[in-house]
């Protein structure tokens, strides 16, 4: 998580999102850096909402902070994921998907008692607007990375450049068309949502 207080912005990271490669060129530029743990790094919207956002009004007397998120295709995400978990040094453990399909993968997603090795949240759930009106103020779709950067760097006042980070192993990815209309179906506010961003 990145806030630019002057700016009246919080950039909240989530999952696979490229996320990585945009705090390490914009933390310089940040009032507050959150790198660490990843349960606050990747604060979801509910997060926000129940520990920072009070912080802002009550200590800081702000009420006007914008929220920024991007969100990934649902499958492409599920990809990124999968190819995270195929890393040598997770092998053996119970998050690993070694020796594991992403049919399997996908498959067990969809679950709703999901194994470890496919329990990696839900980007629909990260970003779903709070019963207090709290909500992404602006969302951009990871595969469209003009119109974020652009927004980032007029909004910061700022230039910068994007270097790769924390990119997955490449493993050639293939879904059953079975497997990804049981996904499209059990998933639907996944799909859904990433409809909506223009």
């Amino acid at each position: 998580m990145l806030v630019f207080w002057k700016q009246r912005l919080v950039f909240l990271s989530v999952p696979k999102t490229g996320t990585t490669a945009i705090e390490t060129a914009l933390a310089p530029h940040a009032g507050i850096v959150i790198s660490d743990p990843p349960e606050l790094k990747h604060a979801p919207l509910y997060r926000y909402n129940r520990f920072f956002r009070p912080m802002f009004e009550r200590a800081c007397k702000e009420d006007n902070m914008e929220t920024l998120a991007v969100m990934r295709e649902p499958i492409s995400w599920l990809g990124s994921w999968y190819r995270y978990r195929q890393r040598d040094f997770i092998k053996g453990r119970p998050t690993s998907t070694k020796g594991i399909t992403f049919d399997e993968f996908v498959d067990a997603y969809t679950r709703g008692d999901r194994p470890a090795y496919a329990n990696v949240g839900s980007q629909a759930k990260f970003l779903e607007p709070r019963p207090n009106g709290t909500q992404i103020t602006h969302l951009f779709r990871y595969e469209d990375q003009p119109p974020l950067l652009q927004f980032l760097k007029s909004r910061l006042g700022v230039d910068f450049e994007l270097e790769r980070k924390n990119v997955s192993p490449t493993v050639a990815l293939s879904l059953s068309p079975d497997i990804e209309a049981k996904l499209r179906r059990k998933c639907a506010a996944e799909f859904e949502l990433y409809d909506t961003i223009s």
